[in-house]
């Protein structure tokens, strides 16, 4: 270790306190990636436990020239909060910033601290008897203040929403240590430039989310989850289509799964019970859900009885407890957790338009079967919001340089045909590290030219999580 970094760790210690700085063998967990592919290093750790906290250390990491990577929960799939530059940057962890500031019932919002757990948060507001409607996978660890950096999407976005949408107010520590004071939960706020959209998205790059205010709605006691087998890819989105009509706003959730998600769920479960017998070339997984005087369990049957008597839906079946419909949602989940038991793949997160959705499929996977003949296609998403993530398995007894051969050169293919449906390469996890030269080389001069003035006039210094996104150069 250089005296440099030293020097930097003690001035850390001397101006926070001891018990704000983690130095050592305590800094790999936090310079690690979700699923264990990269592992990094950082100068240090920084655990403030306020805003004043956050201020004071990014003053510090001012005076001394160090850069600074924000981590929320650090369960993102895009390297957006894994430090790459050991020597120079330093690791800020909202994790002990997590309290509820305020949760007001009557005006259905709350004010919530950056650091707090997703799951621990919905499970205070349901308390409260009210519903907060971001659902993630990675919901027992993600953090809002990532939710909110990331944009992050999920399972309800059809009918609530990405992040952003839910987003009322922020408060945001800036590249200087000021603090914007943006806080407000009012629903019509009109006052010129809506500042808090530059921060939603923005991966950390233009400043640390301290506190998020956020809208909040109906707690829904009634939910309806149905499993259906269809005869192919398109058949599901004329079911969606059917689906948007007849059930209307009540619609939360609508997903797609080829009939292999059921072999890597029990591959990652095997304890879990098949729901339905036969194999079908693929399945929908929806949820209808409300409150007050919606039947929303008649309104699943009426629809039901509708799309298999039309011949639509081949076979189903309908939870009848919330025990049974979680049993439903953990084939949908663990399907991601059996793809890592096969070793390293690759992940993708694109989007299409809807009404184009079976056809890049099809595309796609053909694509990249007449190149890699050997490896396994994996789509399976929100059909609601067109985000398909169109995931390769190579095989996994190949060395490790051959499989990450393959990965790229899936990648590749898939990018290309996308950029023929005139689709997005990130719908919900973001650019982070792992995809910012993809970004780079698709950025149109007008666009470029907005997003470097933004970071240019916010971040002069470029201290904000300077590698993730787009590689920022002073004149």
């Amino acid at each position: 270790m250089s005296a440099r970094i030293q020097s930097h760790q003690q001035k850390f210690v001397d101006a926070l306190g001891a018990d704000l700085v983690l130095l050592g063998e305590e800094v790999e967990r936090y310079c690690r990636d979700w699923h264990g592919d990269v592992t990094t290093g950082a100068i240090a750790v920084l655990r403030p436990r306020s805003t004043d906290d956050v201020s004071k250390a990014v003053r510090i990491c001012a005076e001394l020239g160090v850069a600074i990577v924000p981590q929320g929960g650090n369960t993102g799939l895009v390297l957006g909060a894994t430090p790459d530059a050991p020597e120079s940057q330093v690791v800020l962890s909202l994790e002990r910033m997590n309290a509820i500031r305020q949760l007001d019932v009557d005006d259905y919002s709350a004010v919530v601290e950056a650091g707090a757990i997703l799951s621990e948060f919905k499970d205070k507001v349901e308390a409260a008897g009210m519903f907060f409607p971001l659902a993630l996978g990675a919901q027992g660890s993600c953090q809002i203040g990532g939710n909110v950096s990331t944009n992050a999407g999920g399972i309800n976005v059809l009918r609530y929403g990405m992040t952003r949408e839910l987003v009322l107010g922020l408060e945001v520590v800036l590249p200087d240590g000021s603090v914007f004071e943006g806080l407000s939960t009012l629903r019509k706020d009109n006052r010129g430039i809506d500042l808090k959209q530059l921060f939603i998205g923005a991966e950390g790059t233009l400043g640390i989310i301290t506190a998020v205010a956020v809208k909040l709605m109906p707690m829904p006691d009634q939910v309806a989850t149905a499993l259906l087998g269809l005869n192919a890819l398109d058949d599901v989105i004329a079911l969606y289509r059917r689906a948007r009509r007849d059930c209307c706003d009540l619609l939360s959730a609508f997903e797609f799964m080829p009939p292999l998600a059921f072999t890597l769920a029990r591959e990652a479960m095997p304890d879990l019970a098949m729901p339905m017998s036969g194999d079908h070339p693929a399945y929908a997984l929806i949820e209808i859900s409300g409150s007050g005087l919606v039947d929303v369990s008649d309104l699943m049957e009426r629809f039901l009885e509708g799309v298999m008597g039309d011949g639509l839906v081949i076979d189903g079946v309908v939870a009848t407890s919330k025990a049974q419909a979680r049993n439903l949602w953990l084939f949908r989940e663990g399907m991601n957790e059996g793809q890592a038991k096969r070793g390293p793949h690759l992940r993708t997160d694109v989007s299409v338009s809807l009404s184009r959705l079976a056809d890049f499929v099809r595309d796609a996977q053909q694509a990249v079967y007449d190149a890699l003949p050997e490896c396994v296609c994996v789509s399976y998403g929100h059909v609601g919001d067109g985000n398909v993530h169109l995931n390769v398995l190579p095989p996994g007894d190949l060395p490790r340089s051959e499989i990450d051969a393959r990965i790229y050169k899936a990648k590749k293919i898939i990018n290309e045909v996308l950029d023929g449906y005139h689709g997005s390469i990130s719908a919900e996890h973001g650019i982070g590290r792992l995809k910012k030269s993809d970004f780079d080389t698709r950025l149109s001069a007008v666009r470029r030219k907005l997003l470097t003035a933004a970071k240019t006039a916010i971040d002069p210094d470029l201290r904000m999580n300077p590698g993730s996104q787009l590689s920022f150069a002073r004149d």
